[in-house]
């Protein structure tokens, strides 16, 4: 694997790939870490996929998206509408579409789903993740649910309380319709932001975690 070379990328600038399942994803498993990333460090450039979608669902996570990213001129925010829970049997098409992806660019960063996630469209866009982008840095994030799949990440990013309270507010704001899950609120996600940060010793009391496979200093 590369590692993120902040040298260089504080002089060119990041490039990062975001790659989520369903259409909140990302902002649920790295919006913080992107937050500080873009408040951080110069970032050149953002490409944002999100793979299945309805047409509620689709303009609530074009909005976030472009919420997040505030500030990054050159982002390219795509949402497709393979069906919900679906996925893997579409996978032709989808690594197909990963592979596509590949040729146009080459990130500092990927983000991607937890190998281990229970849920099979997580997987597989994880899985695709390792199987296209074998010379990058790529980091899991998790996304809490009912099945309890929730791992023991060992990479973490610190978040100032600004910055958790900006990624949750956004989240509540832009994805009204998931509102009536009992999962999606508040509490849930600033209760797992709180306990990254304590196993983290994080000096800001809160952090969002990672699964780092493979990191080669250079």
């Amino acid at each position: 694997m590369i590692p993120l070379q902040f040298e260089t990328a504080s002089r060119g600038g990041l490039e990062i790939l975001c790659l989520g399942a369903h259409c909140d994803d990302i902002e649920i498993g790295c919006g913080g870490a992107l937050l500080r990333l873009i408040g951080s460090y110069p970032v050149r450039r953002v490409k944002w996929v999100v793979f299945t979608s309805g047409p509620v669902r689709k303009q609530e996570a074009l909005n976030s998206a472009g919420a997040f990213l505030e500030g990054v001129e050159n982002r390219e925010i795509t949402v497709l509408d393979y069906p919900d829970a679906l996925l893997p049997f579409h996978a032709r098409e989808v690594k197909a579409y990963f592979e596509a992806i590949k040729e146009a660019f080459d990130p500092n960063l990927v983000f991607t789903h937890y190998r281990e996630d229970r849920h099979q469209d997580h997987r597989l866009i994880s899985d695709l993740a390792w199987n296209t982008f074998r010379n990058h840095l790529i980091l899991e994030y998790e996304i809490p649910k009912y099945d309890g799949d929730l791992g023991v990440p060992n990479c973490f990013v610190p978040l100032t309380e600004a910055e958790a309270g900006r990624k949750v507010e956004l989240l509540l704001r832009h994805f009204s319709s998931q509102s009536k899950k009992h999962w999606f609120d508040k509490e849930t996600f600033l209760s797992l932001l709180r306990i990254r940060g304590m196993e983290s010793a994080s000096p800001t009391r809160y952090a969002e975690a990672f699964h780092l496979r493979k990191m080669v200093l250079g």
